[in-house]
């Protein structure tokens, strides 16, 4: 027998586990002849065994596990593949509905509901703009390379890559979110630039005026980012990339992106800043309009420019990382960053240009639907005098922390606003307005038009009253009984002398001579519109005026005694367009008295300067007239002048009313006008003004040993004080 045949001895292992009647697998196969057949049938079986014996290996509990899982999968896999293929089929069709309602590119560039105002000077150049400035189309093609290259770094860079949703930004975004403890779509968005440009265009839904409280809500609402609007602007984001191209995408974008100041589209920004188009500005220029795009208010060059220069800087880093500035060009970018053109840097005349705002027709200014300009009195020389005289004097001559505030306007005697100042801060716009806005008592500074009504009726300047203690009964009140500032009496005094000292008593007197209703008349002639004092305290200045009336009505005496209606406004155009809409050549009206009784007083107020209570206000070389004012506790102080070429005037007080310490209209607001106008006039030639002395009265001679005789009591006071008045 051969040594295949032999029995082979059981194995410790088959001992331990019996076949259970069948032969051994190892008996089976020494049977029979080893060849191919029959060792390939002998193999599948052993395979199978095995196979059986792996499935097995695990328990009954393994296997359950494993056709479980094998189930779950199948029914997530079914349900998942079917969810996903109807989500498919709607995100088709709705991006297919926004696809066909989607216009044509040229449609979307300007998307303003309302026009802007663009405000020039009196030379033609621009110093202020209100509402949404626009500034002209740009394109992909045309604006800088530079800008370009800025906007794709800074707010997505794999714009020209992306089918406009970026699975990997949102991700990052919620990702840097939730590591800066926010909710995870709370701060970054992570949304594209087509993104962007959708909520730009509030998914398509236009500005209606009847359906939102404001603009400004409308536009709140199309900034919400709720989790419903994210999904409706990705939907719109890929709408807008199958039926545009990325450059027209783009250029949707470069035109109505809000970039601080009013300014919207890169355009009007670039413009705006630095005053030149976006075709023309440098990397370190596009660097801080691309970085204006986070937080176009707070990164306003206008408002911070370090701000914007250090915001500009990380955009440069960006540009260089992605490779759209070589080093030599970042290094240059950095080492000189963008500046303010000179106009924006100035922001000048905000007082004035809300002024002309207010005052011109509401249609062409407020709420136009048309793009503007205006061409403006304004003197930004004397725009910049007037700002720089008020802070010298509160920098030099007010206590530190002070409160109190001034206002300053400057015109021509026609009433051409050159200059206006509506309160320390100067660098403003919509702010409260004192010079236009604050009626407040006017004190003194009233008197000149209860001059002038007595000058008009006859009167001479030389011509005396009493100034001596006298009370008027007053219905409902009792007796009145006022005072000097000084708390003395002068007795016999010229109208000129009363004036110039600022004398009340008498003026009270003139004025109830003239007639109060005659007074009311010549001061509501002159412009001065409020509600005036209907009593006797209206010769003291009782009834309230804004300072810009007041000024006004100084310019009627200096330009001969015709009425002047203050403006600002010459020119207004549409943008585009060579014929002006409406012009103004003057603000001079009806003549309100005579010429004569003009030049009279403005000899009488040039005393109160060169003689008088107004001495602080002297201008070497120059003569002044002038008048000062100060109301009861020293709550306003005034003083209003001019010289032969311009009229100033100037308030100083406490919003809230609150008493000023020390300060008459003699003090602070003389010196103020001092100061604006030593600015004003450097360089000029002096003018004399256009004023009349009065003829002296005809005294009847008398020998020298007679008058000598009677010169004693009352009769040597008397000519003593006529000494004083005509000289000896």
């Amino acid at each position: 027998m051969t040594e295949s045949n032999r029995r082979k001895p059981r194995l410790v292992a088959d001992k331990r586990y019996p076949s259970k009647g069948r032969k051994p697998a190892a008996t089976k196969r020494a049977a029979k002849p080893a060849g191919k057949k029959s060792a390939a049938r002998k193999t599948a079986p052993r395979k199978t065994a095995r196979k059986k014996t792996r499935r097995s290996s695990g328990g009954k509990g393994g296997g359950i596990f494993r056709r479980l899982f094998r189930w779950l999968w199948r029914l997530f896999w079914g349900v998942t593949w079917r969810i996903g293929a109807v989500a498919g089929l709607l995100l088709a069709l709705a991006v297919g509905v926004v696809y066909t309602s989607l216009p044509d590119v040229d449609a979307l560039l300007d998307g303003r509901a309302k026009g802007s105002v663009t405000l020039l000077d009196r030379d033609g150049k621009v110093f202020a703009w209100r509402g949404d400035q626009f500034g002209g189309v740009i394109t992909a093609d045309t604006v800088s390379p530079h800008l370009k290259n800025a906007v794709i770094a800074t707010e997505d860079k794999r714009f020209y890559r992306h089918f406009g949703v970026s699975p990997r930004g949102v991700a990052s975004a919620v990702r840097i979110n939730l590591s800066e403890g926010r909710g995870p779509l709370s701060g970054h968005g992570g949304s594209t630039i087509t993104q962007q440009t959708a909520k730009l265009l509030c998914l398509g839904v236009p500005y209606d005026p009847s359906a939102w409280e404001s603009e400004a809500a409308y536009e709140a609402d199309c900034r919400q980012g709720s989790l419903w609007r994210k999904a409706k602007e990705a939907v719109y984001a890929i709408a807008m990339e199958v039926k545009y191209s990325k450059d027209e995408i783009l250029t949707i974008y470069l035109n109505r992106a809000f970039l601080g100041a009013g300014a919207r589209g890169f355009e009007a920004a670039s413009q705006r800043y630095f005053g030149i188009s976006a075709a023309e500005v440098s990397p370190a220029e596009a660097a801080m309009l691309a970085g204006l795009l986070v937080a176009p208010s707070r990164y306003a060059p206008t408002n911070n420019l370090q701000r914007s220069q250090d915001r500009a800087r990380l955009v440069v880093g960006l540009m260089e990382a992605q490779g759209y500035l070589s080093s030599a060009q970042a290094s240059e970018a950095r080492s000189r960053p963008a500046q303010l053109s000179e106009a924006a840097a100035a922001r000048a005349g905000g007082y004035f240009a809300d002024w002309v705002m207010a005052s011109g027709p509401e249609f062409f200014t407020r709420n136009t639907t048309e793009d503007v300009v205006i061409r403006t009195t304004l003197d930004q020389r004397i725009q910049t005098s007037a700002e720089e005289a008020l802070k010298f004097i509160f920098q030099e001559k007010v206590r530190e922390g002070s409160k109190a505030q001034a206002a300053i306007v400057v015109m021509s005697a026609d009433g051409a606003v050159r200059g206006m100042v509506g309160g320390r801060k100067t660098r403003v716009s919509g702010a409260f307005n004192r010079a236009t806005q604050a009626l407040r008592q006017t004190g003194s500074s009233f008197k000149p038009f209860v001059y002038a009504t007595a000058l008009e009726l006859g009167y001479s300047p030389l011509d005396t009253v009493m100034d001596e203690p006298t009370c008027w009964d007053i219905a409902g009140s009792g007796q009145w009984c006022p005072k000097n500032y000084t708390h003395k009496f002068y007795g016999r005094v010229t109208l000129a002398d009363a004036l110039k000292n600022s004398l009340n008593i008498p003026a009270v007197k003139v004025a109830d001579i003239s007639g109060l209703d005659n007074v009311r008349t010549v001061a509501s002639g002159f412009g001065l519109s409020s509600d005036l004092a209907e009593g006797l305290a209206l010769a003291l200045g009782a009834s309230e005026s804004t300072l810009i009336e007041m000024t006004g009505a100084y310019a009627g005496i200096l330009n001969g005694g015709s009425a002047v209606e203050p403006y600002g406004l010459t020119e207004l155009k549409l943008l585009g367009e060579s014929d002006p809409v409406m012009v103004t050549t003057t603000g001079i009206g009806e003549r309100v008295i005579n010429e004569k009784a003009a030049k009279q007083l403005t000899w009488m107020m040039e005393r109160v300067v060169s003689e008088g209570t107004g001495g602080r206000a002297k201008l070497p070389g120059w003569q002044v007239a002038g008048k000062t004012g100060t109301t009861q506790a020293a709550r306003d102080a005034w003083f209003i002048g001019f010289t032969a070429d311009y009229v100033a005037g100037v308030w100083m007080g406490y919003d809230d009313n609150t008493p000023l310490s020390g300060v008459t209209g003699g003090g602070l607001p003389a010196e103020i006008w001092k100061e604006t106008m030593l600015r004003v006039t450097e360089g000029m030639t002096p003018t004399p003004l256009p004023m009349l002395e009065p003829d002296p009265p005809v005294r009847t001679a008398q020998p020298q040993q007679q008058r000598r005789k009677k010169q004693t009591g009352l009769d040597k006071a008397i000519n003593n004080l006529l000494n004083n008045i005509f000289g000896n």
